[in-house]
């Protein structure tokens, strides 16, 4: 199986601005880990297996149904890949969102098997006429 690529993290950021939750865990091992930006633990609140990353991916989207990450560059050395990119999101309460963030991954027989996100800390901000 062929080691992910430039590309493979550019057709995974295009599934997450989709909001394409399918495509994006297709490329993902069945033993996935996700590690989110924020939570209680050392590594954030982390998601283990396909369905838990599968919730957590998506709770991005619900969030913030206007989620992207755009401006993205990828990297890929060996077995690990990153994905620099700038989040931008508005909650439903009209706080928006917008950090440079990284994606850390770890592959695995030619998918995803670790995403860990971390984001700049950055107060939201109200949007104009919300």
């Amino acid at each position: 199986m062929s080691q992910p690529d430039i590309q493979f993290l550019q057709d995974f950021s295009d599934a997450l601005n989709r909001h394409d939750i399918d495509a994006a865990m297709s490329m993902m091992t069945d033993d996935c880990e996700f590690h989110a930006v924020g939570g209680p633990d050392l590594l954030g609140k982390s998601f283990i297996g396909k369905e838990a990353v599968r919730a957590g991916l998506s709770a991005a989207w619900q969030n913030a149904t206007d989620a992207q990450w755009v401006d993205a560059v990828h990297s890929v050395i060996g077995d690990r890949g990153y994905t620099e990119s700038t989040y931008c999101g508005t909650t439903a309460d009209g706080m928006r969102s917008e950090a440079r963030m990284i994606d850390a991954f770890t592959f695995r027989d030619g998918k995803i098997a670790v995403k860990n996100a971390f984001r700049k800390q950055r107060p939201a901000v109200p949007v104009k006429g919300a």
